[in-house]
Parts: C-alpha cells; structure tokens; sequence
C-alpha cells in the first residue's frame, strides 16, 4: 500500500496558493487508497518565528483549514510535526552520512538568506529535518509544489548515503507534482506570503473586494482589445472557472470590452467565485473555532498514530547503526 507524505508550514493564513498548490491535493488524495500523513510543520517554523503565541495560533489556523476544507481525518493523520519528536532523532542519524555539499547547495537556503532571514544552523540544516519528516512513515510519495522538489531528492540522497552505509533501512521517496505548481499573487509574482502578495481563502465581504481591488492590472481602456494571456485575473480565474466561462472571458478581453475601468467585471466575478468556492469551508470553519476540543483530538490521534510509525523507522535506523 502506497504512502503519502506532506507538510505545511504554519507561516501564516493559508491563501489561494496553498490551497491550490498543495491543500487541495492532500484533501482529494486519501478518496484514492493509500495511507497519507499530512503535518503542521511547527519545528520548520522556528528558523523564521519568534512568537510562541503566534505560533500556536497559527498552528492551529492550519489545523482548521485542513478539516474545514474537507480533509478526511479517518483516512489521512493530521499531527503537528512536533508531536513526533523522532524525527529529531532521525535527522542525526542521517546527518552523520550526509556530506556538506548537499546542503550547501540547497537553492531554499541561499533564496531565504537573500530575503534576509538570519543564517542559523537550524535554517542550513532545514533540509535535514525535512529528509527525516519523509522518511520517518516509509513515505512512496510526496505531493508538494514544484519548489520543493529539490528537498525531495536531498531526501532521497540522505536516505541513499544511509542505506549504502548501514544497509536497506529506509525507502526512497518520489515528488509528485501539484497541478497548480505556481499560483499567482496580487502582483503577478508567486503568491507568497513573504511577498505580502496573498488572498486568504476565507476573506469575504468588504475584506474580500478590497484584496481583490489590489489585483495588479494596466491602464489600458476596457474597450481595447487585450491578450488573455497578459491579463492577471483571468490567471486566477482560471484556478475556479469551469473552460467554457473561461473561454468566454477570454474572448471578451481579446476582442475588448470587459467593463468598468480597471477590469471592474474581471473582479467582481472573482470576488463572487472566491466567495461561492469557500462558503461550506468557511461555515465549516466557524464551527470548529467555535468547538476547539475537536481539532485538539483529531491532531492528538493523528499524532498518536504517526509517532508509532516514526518510532518504528528510528527503532530500525538505531538497530542499524548499532546503537540497538
């Protein structure tokens, strides 16, 4: 039986590129078999966070979006990542057969001391911590966005150095990529929440079309006639629009006369997609805010569960290396 492996990090409110890129791929997997564990990436998050308070409210954010959004707790575990405190001990036992260069050419590294977070050795050894969080449930697959498929295969690297020191301990995962890889911000960027540039999928009313206002767009007249394919909002449109309506925006930017200045149609039709989408979820959500015990013992039995099976890896790792 297959496994699947993914996690998020609790950086923020989960937007429209979470969703699409990774969240919405977690919640339809488990319908097809298998077994999958999904984490709140909390140890990750201690390379950026300084607020312990702020941090568990975001941990939490994370936990609701996943079940309101319809993950399906019964076939898929959802635990926070430190609730399994193996995967610590793992990332020694791999980092003692890892050799630097491996992640001295992680790209993720470089990109965030760029962006000007602090370079910790916990932020040069993220790549580590992450090869444990795959390996530690004998992960087969691990849906995440195309910017993480690097880690993947340091993953599979690290697990590689292992087994030909110690032998076959643990198995060697594969990326599957998200079919939305790169979700488009409010500037056209990837949307990020480092870039500010994000939708939260449960804004709505007044908060809603003030986000949706800041959709980067041109000065041209409506009237003119446009390529589709230089129109942001059609881009993120097209993330909800069955192809026949998106074939009809896309005719009417190409021969001219969207309405209303500014794309004025273009945004109120994704203030009202946005809206319909996310209506169940966001109700769904309120209910749990509202019942916090029940995301308590869906995260303490995910965690229960997942730890058994990391244990089991880091019992097999030991033996290996002679330390059982």
């Amino acid at each position: 039986m297959a496994t699947y492996l993914s996690g998020i990090q609790p950086s923020g409110l989960p937007h429209l590129g979470n969703y699409f890129g990774a969240i919405r791929q977690h919640v339809e997997l488990p319908a097809r078999g298998g077994e999958h564990f999904y984490f709140i990436a909390d140890y990750h998050a201690l390379t950026t966070s300084r607020d312990p308070a702020e941090l568990r409210a975001r941990v939490r954010e994370i936990a609701v979006a996943y079940i309101a959004l319809g993950l399906d707790t019964e076939r898929a575990l959802l635990f926070r990542q430190s609730d399994v405190p193996e995967v610590c001990e793992l990332t020694w036992l791999l980092s003692t057969v890892t050799g630097m260069g491996l992640l001295e050419r992680a790209v993720s590294y470089r990109d965030k001391v760029e962006k000007g977070i602090a370079a910790t050795v916990g932020l040069f050894i993220y790549p580590a911590l992450m090869a444990s969080d795959i390996l530690a449930y004998d992960s087969n697959f691990v849906p995440v966005g195309a910017d993480q498929k690097q880690h993947v295969e340091i993953a599979r690297d690290m697990a590689a150095s292992f087994n030909s020191t110690y032998g076959e301990t643990f198995v060697l995962p594969e990326f599957v990529a998200s079919a939305n890889p790169k979700v488009p911000g409010l500037d056209g960027e990837k949307m990020s929440k480092s870039y500010g540039n994000t939708i939260w999928i449960f804004e709505t009313g007044k908060a809603l079309k003030k986000v949706v206002g800041r959709v980067l767009t041109d000065s041209r007249a409506p009237e003119e006639p446009k390529d589709p394919a230089g129109v942001l909002l059609l881009d993120l449109l097209r993330l909800f629009l069955a192809p026949g309506e998106q074939a009809e925006w896309e005719a009417r930017v190409r021969a001219g006369g969207v309405g209303a200045p500014g794309y004025g149609h273009l945004k109120q039709r994704l203030i009202e997609v946005i809206e319909e989408h996310f209506a169940p979820a966001r109700k769904r959500r309120e209910e749990l805010l509202a019942d916090p015990g029940e995301v308590d013992a869906i995260l303490a039995r995910g965690a229960e569960r997942a730890r058994a099976r990391a244990a089991a890896t880091r019992d097999r790792a030991l033996a290996a290396c002679g330390l059982r």
